[in-house]
């Protein structure tokens, strides 16, 4: 089985997107301060993008291609199940992650921020610890988030640019949440980037095994149900995820007129494409 040209695009999108949580590693472990209004501002466009996307064209195909392979009843049945489903499956993954450990639960903003002299008094074995399990916890929430990727931009580049973008600014906190408390713990900036930096290849990973699992069957009915279920997962991570911590990060103000700035540009850059 060798890569046409689609599915190499599809890969690289997806390498794109998990291993920009490099980039939030980079931010945590060499930068002095968080612009906390510009994060704040880019994780309400990246929600608003998520958003947009889902409901216009994601849904929509999934449910044109549901109708057409299964009827007008049982493919609009299978649309929303499938969606719902996505849903399910990104909730269940954030829910047996506890929350301390959980790169999602964005309860506490200063931590970004915390000086290096009150850090060093917490235990080393605790903050190395807090920090592998956040790398798995974002490595196995990752790994859906690769497939959603992929399949969306294996089915239309022009649909797969945008989400690869969306998701690449929401794992920017994810790095930084990874490589901050592996830092400290070790005194090692080359590891806790290294860490942080591979618990983004799971976003490749996922990719690479939906196409080996998923490709030999193909179709308009699998094609509905994952165009479906990736809907679902955005619209939970745009909303469980990206706008609570956008407003965490910046003012109520900041992350709405950057969903509506995402929502804008998807819009104008899927009609340029009509």
């Amino acid at each position: 089985m060798f890569l046409d040209d689609n599915v190499l695009y599809a890969l690289l999108l997806t390498l794109f997107a998990g291993l920009s949580t490099g980039i939030g590693s980079f931010i945590g472990l060499f930068s002095k301060t968080t612009n906390h209004k510009v994060l704040s501002y880019a994780m309400g466009f990246s929600a608003g993008v998520m958003i947009y996307i889902s409901f216009t064209e994601l849904f929509f195909q999934a449910h044109h291609s549901l109708v057409g392979a299964l009827g007008e009843k049982q493919g609009s049945w299978a649309t929303v199940l499938a969606f719902f489903g996505g849903i399910t499956l990104i909730a269940a993954i954030d829910k047996f992650i506890p929350s301390y450990e959980n790169p999602h639960e964005y309860s506490d903003t200063s931590a970004l921020e915390v000086s290096e002299s009150k850090i060093k008094t917490l235990p080393k074995a605790k903050l190395l610890r807090t920090g592998m399990f956040t790398a798995m916890a974002l490595a196995i929430h990752n790994f859906p988030e690769g497939m959603a990727t992929f399949a969306g931009a294996l089915k239309d580049l022009s649909l797969g640019i945008p989400i690869a973008i969306a998701i690449a600014i929401h794992n920017i906190p994810e790095g930084l949440a990874v490589s901050v408390p592996i830092y400290y713990a070790t005194g090692n900036r080359k590891k806790a980037f290294w860490y942080s930096f591979l618990s983004g290849l799971a976003e490749p990973f996922g990719a690479l095994i939906g196409y080996l699992v998923l490709m030999p069957f193909f179709n308009d009915i699998v094609f509905g149900y994952i165009f479906a279920g990736i809907a679902g997962v955005m619209v939970f991570i745009a909303l469980d995820q990206l706008l609570p911590a956008a407003e965490e990060y910046g003012e109520h103000h900041q992350s709405i007129y950057g969903l509506v700035t995402g929502m804008a540009v998807m819009a104008i850059s899927l009609l340029l494409f009509v």
